[in-house]
């Protein structure tokens, strides 16, 4: 059973999803720019939240139960991991 937050994640990612199609749409059927970019816009916005909330549960789960088994290893691989995902959204 999914936990209802990665079901928010999932609705986000099928928002996204058709309106990644409505935007194919309106470029090939030759809209205005600025349609378009709103509607860009507005996948972007649920693609960040997705990931926001993908981080968040991600931190509330895996990344405390590698903090309390005090595996010295596997907690710096999580910190790296979590590094590594923040510097790849901020680019």
């Amino acid at each position: 059973m999914i936990s209802p937050q990665k079901e928010k994640t999932r609705i986000s990612f099928k928002k996204a999803h058709s309106l990644l199609a409505k935007i194919i749409a309106m470029v090939e059927s030759g809209e205005y720019c600025i349609n378009i970019m709103q509607q860009n816009l507005a996948v972007i916005g649920l693609l960040k939240s997705a990931h926001q909330m993908l981080m968040e549960n991600h931190l509330n789960s895996c990344f405390k139960k590698a903090v309390a088994s005090n595996n010295t290893k596997r907690q710096q691989e999580m910190v790296e991991e979590i590094l590594k995902v923040s510097n790849l959204l901020n680019k």
